[in-house]
């Protein structure tokens, strides 16, 4: 299994060129791309949330909990009627509910090489970008979906890569092998949720898309 710095610095040099496109675009400026490297970045460590270490947990939720206050700024504004006392306050809430309670559960309900190391879980990354983005350009969207979506997927390629034993003569595979590009997994409770997640997200989309 690949180690954590590993995925990083994939996930970021993979970041690197997935922004480059949005230059080479030519209809999206510097922004757009370093904000295409970054989610890529993120997606490429998103799946070690799992992890038995905590310490992906911690890193990782302290950045949602950051950057989803941000993202959410203008709707939770709008709700609050302009107030700016009352929008800072939900945000605050928002940032130590992601930071704190929304971590807390996650560690609790999940497992290492759970349902989080899957492709549904890749598809959820995706969608759930695509709806939190606070744009109405679409393309722009799903670019920066697409991106998560990229950085996701090499994680759990690297992981089924050092899952197989390359020295000598016959390959080997260790007890992860198959546990990263899979769809489905032991706990039957865990994959219903995983995909009643997906189907929701999904519905969410295309409801958005003919509103």
């Amino acid at each position: 299994m690949a180690s954590y710095r590993g995925h990083l610095t994939f996930a970021g040099l993979l970041g690197a060129g997935y922004g480059s496109l949005a230059l080479l675009e030519g209809n999206w400026d510097w922004r757009t791309a370093l904000i295409a490297a970054g989610l890529t970045t993120l997606g490429g460590l998103l799946p070690d949330l799992d992890s038995d270490s905590g310490v992906p947990v911690r890193e990782l939720f302290g950045i949602a909990a950051a950057v989803v206050p941000i993202l959410l700024f203008d709707h939770v504004k709008a709700l609050c009627q302009q107030s700016t006392e009352q929008t800072v306050a939900v945000l605050a809430v928002l940032y130590l509910f992601i930071r704190y309670v929304l971590s807390y559960i996650f560690k609790s309900l999940t497992v290492h090489r759970g349902m989080f190391h899957s492709l549904p879980a890749l598809v959820i990354a995706g969608l759930a970008t695509y709806l939190l983005y606070p744009s109405e350009d679409m393309r722009r969207r799903l670019f920066f979906s697409g991106g998560v979506m990229l950085g996701f997927l090499s994680h759990l390629v690297l992981d089924e890569i050092y899952s197989v034993d390359f020295m000598g003569v016959r390959l080997h595979l260790n007890n992860y092998a198959g546990s990263a590009l899979k769809l489905v997994s032991k706990s039957w409770l865990a994959t219903l949720t995983t995909y009643l997640l997906l189907a929701l997200l999904a519905w969410r989309v295309w409801w958005s898309g003919h509103q």
